[in-house]
């Protein structure tokens, strides 16, 4: 089921490592200001952005896309701050790694890929916000140790 509430319970509760596709390095961007809340609440952030592979974003090596950023790190949530129109492409990614979760951030609809990530076995979230979905549940982050 897409944006069940309880299933983005587990799931931010039991990830560890979030990819963010489009993750920019300017401080005002939203993908920049999520990624670094995010950061501070215990989630590891492997930034994904072709126009940035190599650079360090918020500390950390950025990639110029999943499948390379999957060759090191373990990656559980796929979060997209792209428009609609390229979510196919990174879907087809987030599946050929075997992503566990990929997340359109608010704003960010795509049903066809939405279909074809759940067909797949991935969980989807669309048209939500991570950081906020993490706020509204402070009870369930209290202990950010075993991260």
């Amino acid at each position: 089921m897409i944006n069940d509430p309880d299933a983005i319970s587990a799931l931010l509760k039991s990830s560890k490592n979030i990819a963010v596709v489009g993750l920019s390095p300017k401080q005002h961007r939203a993908s920049y200001m999520v990624a670094a809340y995010m950061q501070a609440h215990g989630y590891r952030i492997i930034p994904v952005n072709p126009g940035y592979a190599g650079d360090l974003i918020l500390g950390e090596c950025c990639y110029p896309g999943l499948i390379e950023a999957s060759r090191e790190h373990a990656i559980d949530i796929v979060d997209c701050f792209r428009n609609a129109d390229d979510i196919p492409p990174i879907a087809e990614q987030a599946i050929a790694i075997s992503a566990p979760c990929l997340w359109m951030q608010s704003g960010i609809v795509n049903v066809a890929a939405a279909a074809a990530l759940q067909s797949a076995g991935v969980f989807v979230v669309m048209d939500r916000c991570l950081k906020i979905e993490h706020q509204i549940r402070p009870n369930l982050f209290s202990d950010t140790s075993n991260r």
